[in-house]
C-alpha cells in the first residue's frame, strides 16, 4: 500500500461525499495504491451512514467508529494503528484542507526524504479570534519544542509510515505530533505552504478552551519526554535545592541568635522571626519533593514500558 489517508471527523455528514470524491480524483490520478480511513469520533448526525455508503461504492474507503466522542487525538491514534500505507496523510473532514496538496506532500516524503511534513496555512480563512491566539500558540510551541514550524495545529500532514507506528497520540497531543516525532528520533521535519478554504458546512468543533488545554499539554509532554524515565532527576534536584536553601536560612537564623548572645545583645526569639518559618517550610517542601521523586523512580523502574525503545535497524541479529 502506497498511501493511507487518515481523517478524523465529528458530525461532518454533509462534507463527506464531496471530500471522498475529491480524494478519489486526486490520489487516483497519482497512480498509487491507497486507502481512505474515516474515523468517526462519536458523530450524531448520520456521518457513519455516509461512511458506509462510501465503503459500499469503493472498498478503498474504510471506516472506524468510536463508541463516543473521545477527541481528535484518540481518533488519529486509531487511524494510525489501522493504516497500512508507506506514506500516511492526515487531514480534516470539513473541506478546509485541500486534497490537491496530497501529491506534493507525498513527494516530499518519498523523494526528499522527510520523516514528517506539516502543512502551513499561510493564508487562513478564519476569524481573528482564532488566528491571533493561534499565532501565540505556535510561537510558544516553537520556543518550547525547538521544532521550527509555523503551524503546528494544521491537520494536513504527511508522515513516513514508520513515524505513525512509532508514536502514540493521546489526550489532545495531536497538536504536538511534530514534537513527539522529533523526540522519537524522526528529526527530518519539513513544512509546506498549503491552501486553506473557508468552511463550507457546519461549524468549528473547537473553542477557546483548546488554547488553555494546549498549553497544559505542552507542559505535560515536555516533562514526560525529559523526565518520564528518570523522575528523580527533576523532583530530587528541586527537593535538594529547596531543602538546601531552607537549611541555609536556618543556619542564618541560629547564627544571628548565637552572635547576639555572644555580644550580650538582646535578640528576638527565633520563633518571632519570619525567616524561621520560611526556612522550616522550605525544608519540609524539599523533603516532600525528594520523596516524591523517590516514589516516582520506584514506579518508573517497575513499569512494563521502562525498557521500551524504538529500534530503527538491526544487523546480523
Amino acid at each position: 500500500m502506497d498511501i493511507s489517508v487518515v481523517i478524523p471527523l465529528l458530525n461532518e455528514r454533509e462534507s463527506l461525499p464531496e471530500l471522498v470524491a475529491k480524494l478519489h480524483d486526486v490520489i487516483g490520478g497519482m497512480g498509487r495504491s491507497y486507502e481512505v480511513i474515516l474515523v468517526d469520533d462519536g458523530s450524531r448526525d448520520g456521518s457513519w451512514k455516509e461512511i458506509e455508503k462510501a465503503h459500499a461504492a469503493d472498498p478503498r474507503v474504510k471506516g472506524i467508529r468510536l463508541g463516543r466522542n473521545y477527541g481528535k487525538s484518540p481518533a488519529l491514534n486509531e487511524g494510525f494503528k489501522a493504516a497500512q500505507g508507506q506514506v500516511v496523510i492526515t487531514m480534516d473532514a470539513d473541506l478546509q484542507d485541500d486534497p490537491g496538496e496530497i501529491p506534493g506532500l507525498y513527494r516530499m516524503i518519498t523523494e526528499e526524504g522527510y520523516d514528517l511534513v506539516s502543512g502551513w496555512k499561510k493564508k487562513r480563512h478564519d476569524p481573528l479570534s482564532k488566528t491571533l491566539p493561534t499565532k501565540l500558540f505556535n510561537a510558544t510551541t516553537r520556543w518550547a519544542s525547538g521544532v521550527k514550524l509555523h503551524d503546528f495545529n494544521c491537520g494536513l500532514k504527511a508522515y513516513d509510515g514508520r513515524v505513525t507506528k512509532a508514536i502514540e497520540v493521546y489526550g489532545e497531543m495531536h497538536r504536538y505530533i511534530p514534537f513527539i516525532a522529533k523526540k522519537e528520533g524522526f528529526d527530518r521535519i519539513g513544512e509546506k505552504v498549503v491552501r486553506h478554504h473557508p468552511r463550507k458546512y457546519g461549524r468549528s468543533k473547537f473553542g477557546l478552551d483548546r488554547f488553555i488545554n494546549g498549553f497544559l499539554d505542552l507542559l505535560t509532554i515536555t516533562f514526560v519526554f525529559r523526565f518520564g524515565k528518570k523522575p528523580m532527576h527533576f523532583f530530587g534536584a528541586m527537593g535538594t535545592l529547596v531543602f538546601f536553601l531552607g537549611f541555609l536560612a536556618t543556619l542564618w537564623v541560629l547564627g544571628s541568635k548565637l552572635y547576639s548572645l555572644w555580644q550580650h545583645v538582646r535578640a528576638p526569639l527565633v520563633t518571632d522571626q519570619p525567616l524561621f518559618y520560611i526556612a522550616l517550610t522550605s525544608m519540609i517542601i524539599g523533603v516532600q519533593l525528594f520523596l516524591a521523586g523517590f516514589v516516582a523512580e520506584l514506579v518508573a523502574r517497575n513499569s512494563a514500558e521502562r525498557n521500551n525503545y524504538r529500534v530503527s535497524e538491526r544487523l546480523g541479529l
